[in-house]
């Protein structure tokens, strides 16, 4: 179990299958909002599908290579962050996210993403945490801009999303470059970073 207390009314926890049905209602309710820039809306159809994902999360983080967490606002579950794979090798790793259109604006993305970012180059010892979003996406690419990231390029037709492709703009911050955020976070239990010669 990782539980990573933000502040008073942020929590996020690594997705566990008694989510599911929480985090599907979440996903069907968002779902024009999520679907301009998400590609597995669609295919989200019920319950079991969530279910799927969840069982792949946890596989991810049984085999340490990163793990995907709820967001949580005070009892409600409002989006999801987490790590695309951790390189152990290269000790890098993306980030992911997205939230709930009625939760935007409002910096809950931006304390998400800090504390991962915290963890990443902290307690997990990484040296790269890179973004990559739309290049569209100007709610998305502003985190990192804010975060102080650096821009390094575009990859061109990156994606495919329904009946188009969608260009990626890609961020990174190195561990040198990240300053500390203040205030630690209550982690519960330590998540232990191995290295994986399988990498």
């Amino acid at each position: 179990m990782f539980i990573y207390r933000i502040n008073e009314s942020l929590t996020l926890q690594v997705l566990q299958l008694h989510h599911a049905k929480e985090l599907y209602t979440l996903v069907q309710r968002s779902a024009v909002h999520l679907r301009q820039w998400l590609p597995w809306v669609d295919t989200t159809e019920c319950v079991s599908d969530i279910e799927v994902f969840i069982k792949a999360s946890q596989k991810q983080f049984a085999n340490n290579y990163g793990f995907q967490a709820g967001i949580w606002h005070e009892e409600e579950l409002i989006g999801v962050i987490g790590f695309h794979r951790i390189n152990w090798h290269d000790r890098a790793t993306c980030i992911g996210y997205w939230l709930a259109e009625e939760y935007q604006g409002n910096g809950v993305m931006t304390k998400a993403c800090c504390a991962l970012i915290d963890y990443a180059l902290g307690p997990l010892a990484l040296n790269r945490v890179e973004i990559r979003t739309a290049v569209e996406n100007k709610r998305s690419r502003a985190i990192p801009e804010r975060l102080g990231f650096t821009q390094e390029g575009c990859i061109r037709d990156a994606q495919w999303l329904y009946d188009h492709y969608v260009d990626h703009v890609v961020y990174s911050i190195l561990a040198k470059e990240w300053p500390s955020q203040g205030a630690p976070h209550k982690i519960t239990p330590k998540y232990e970073p191995r290295y994986n010669p399988q990498m």
